[in-house]
């Protein structure tokens, strides 16, 4: 059985290295083809009826630590300068705002048909507001510089502000003037343990001579960021600006104390950190896509009852984005088209207390959101020309 396991992970794992490659020419986003093979192994061991062990478990795992290399690998291919001010405006705006608005029209939706109360509502409605950089970034590598450092930004930032607001909402009894005071505090606390993390990894990247020399520093990226969970605090933050900072040194040489990290060497081994980032990242993200397409059950993604909702959250989304690119002087196409769900859907969703959760909002609906929102981004990426 061991081997029988290992061969077929070292096989799904060079199709979905294939898938990786054949996106930008085929335009089919490769967590579609992903969750198709995760739910074709699936059948096929029922077919034969050999029975797996229950691997639910790992799929919070992988999709935490997936999220965590993800939006540090964008991180470290965006560019900070004044060329750059508009375009990240933009992103920022363009994440937060729709976020904020399509949050309170779904939970209003949720209020109104389900009969629940609003707090429950808005909680259940998230999820389905933060854009997947685990699918859009990897799915716009054919897109012109600008649309696609766009859309990096945009969707890393869309997960930093997912999550926050999540936790806000979710982790507040009550919210009022201490809920909010608190908040800030906690950001502002980030913020300070996020610049002193962020010396101490850039010290540790430039100063360990040891052949194995990044395993720990990604090791201690994860565990800091575990650890700002256990307080409810914005860990995303520090991956963000820690990404930043250690791939813009050049653009950081006007600050004296910058010549202490020798920014000529650091930038080589920041070259190799990339490098491994990049490799972690497509293997945690190609592990959590496959698992949650073998733990998917034909009946949800079949289910009609929530088909109209899943298209009903569709359209909204593509409205409401419609809306506010067009606001901000954003191109529509195919900006429009992506702002697919996933990763980090589902790991707000497995995060609902149950206390919070309303029936409405199951597997099959996420499930249901997520195919429907990758099919929309993938017939975008279709019919629009691309460099």
């Amino acid at each position: 059985m061991t081997t029988t396991i290992i061969i077929s992970l070292c096989i799904l794992l060079l199709l979905a290295y294939l898938f990786d490659l054949s996106a930008s020419k085929t335009k089919v986003p490769s967590v579609i083809l992903l969750l198709l093979s995760g739910w074709l192994v699936k059948q096929i061991l029922n077919t034969v009826e050999i029975t797996m062990p229950n691997f639910a478990a790992l799929l919070p795992v992988l999709g935490t630590v997936g999220l965590i290399m993800i939006v540090l690998e964008g991180a470290l291919e965006l560019e900070l300068n004044k060329s750059k001010f508009n375009l990240v405006k933009k992103s920022v705006l363009v994440a937060f705002i729709p976020m904020i608005c399509l949050s309170f029209f779904l939970a209003f939706l949720f209020y109104y048909f389900q009969g629940v109360n609003f707090k429950d509502a808005f909680i259940n409605a998230v999820p389905f507001c933060v854009i997947s950089s685990a699918i859009a970034i990897p799915s716009v590598s054919s897109l012109d510089i600008y649309k696609k450092e766009f859309v990096i930004y945009e969707s890393s930032i869309s997960d930093i502000l997912g999550v926050v607001l999540f936790n806000f909402v979710a982790f507040n009894a009550v919210i009022d003037f201490s809920a909010v005071s608190s908040f800030f505090i906690q950001i502002i606390i980030v913020l300070v343990a996020s610049f002193v993390c962020t010396i101490f990894l850039a010290f540790l990247l430039n100063r360990i001579e040891h052949h194995v020399k990044f395993v720990p520093i990604i090791i201690l990226i994860i565990l800091i960021y575990s650890v700002s969970k256990i307080y409810h605090l914005p860990g995303l933050i520090f991956i963000m600006l820690f990404g930043l900072f250690i791939g813009n040194l050049d653009e950081l040489r006007r600050f004296a104390w910058i010549d202490k990290f020798k920014p000529d060497e650091l930038n080589k081994e920041v070259h190799k950190f990339k490098e491994t980032i990049a490799e972690f990242a497509f293997i945690v993200r190609a592990l959590f896509f496959l698992l949650f397409g073998f733990l998917i059950n034909t009946a949800d993604l079949l289910n009609t009852e929530s088909l109209g909702w899943a298209l009903v959250i569709v359209a909204s989304i593509v409205v409401f984005r419609a809306l506010f690119l067009k606001l901000f002087k954003v191109p529509l196409k195919p900006l429009l088209f992506i702002a697919p769900r996933g990763l980090i859907t589902i790991l707000l969703f497995l995060s609902i207390l149950p206390e919070n959760s309303i029936s409405l909002v199951d597997n099959a609906l996420v499930i249901q959101v997520i195919m429907i929102s990758a099919l929309v981004m993938m017939i975008g990426l279709m019919t629009s020309r691309t460099k």
